[in-house]
């Protein structure tokens, strides 16, 4: 399997935790007591450390910005949705965003929120680069990422699995933090400027919107997908705890 470089040391550290293959770890001569943990992690699992330069770190990272660790792991792979459907209770799927940045975002909020997973389409859409890694800060090597060739189809086959779907659309019928989620639950979110597309939009349950305040119609998609992730969770630890569990 290719070799990808991931930096920084939070990226390399989640990486490590997770079990991820890696073949080798660089770091920065005189890094300091910040790096000791990675070298531990590194020991544990026979990972060899080599001490570098900066100018050496920066080749081998293709950037300075590094934070003076740089890891050769293994590519990250697709899952399959087929095999995330049994016991999830969230999922996020994304409709054509296109940024790593923003996908990165997702992964990390998606994650933090308590989704099961990522799904995404194979064309007009981010894939799993390194700068998605790297603005996921460690969360893509805990939460699944699924591509799917045909969004709607997937949609199709999560409702026939029970799934209720409520897209997020600024032209929504239902506010977001009015509406009841059923569950298990899928949420779309549309791509940067576009939003979600009207074949899209034909296959969700229900739209919803985030009410705005301002002149700007809408959020740019990842802080979008923040607010309605985080409304989900809040509702489902309040069902929990009313039934006397912890989330």
């Amino acid at each position: 399997m290719q070799a990808v470089a991931i930096t920084g040391v939070h990226p390399v550290l989640e990486a490590l935790k997770s079990g991820r293959p890696v073949e080798r770890i660089a770091l920065l001569k005189g890094g300091g007591a910040r790096l000791q943990e990675i070298v531990d992690r590194a020991r544990q699992r026979s990972i060899p450390v080599r001490f570098e330069d900066r100018a050496a770190l920066d080749r081998l990272a293709g950037t300075a910005a590094h934070q003076g660790v740089v890891a050769l792991a293994a590519a990250h792979r697709y899952a399959s949705l087929e095999d995330l459907l049994e016991r999830a209770r969230l999922l996020v799927l994304l409709d054509g965003v296109e940024d790593p940045h923003n996908l990165g975002a997702i992964v990390r909020t998606a994650h933090a929120a308590g989704a099961d997973a990522v799904v995404v389409p194979e064309r007009r859409a981010a894939g799993l680069t390194e700068t998605v890694a790297k603005a996921a800060a460690g969360a893509l090597e805990h939460l699944p990422v699924a591509r799917v060739v045909n969004l709607a189809r997937a949609i199709e086959q999560l409702k026939e699995r029970r799934f209720w779907v409520y897209g997020l659309d600024e032209r929504g019928s239902e506010e977001y933090d009015r509406i009841a989620y059923a569950e298990p639950t899928a949420l779309v979110f549309g791509g940067e400027g576009k939003g979600l597309h009207e074949g899209i939009k034909k296959h969700c349950d229900v739209l919803v919107r985030i009410p705005m305040a301002g002149q700007i119609p809408s959020l740019n998609v990842s802080v979008a997908a923040g607010v309605v992730l985080f409304e989900w969770r809040r509702r489902m630890r309040r069902q929990l705890q009313g039934l006397g569990r912890a989330d």
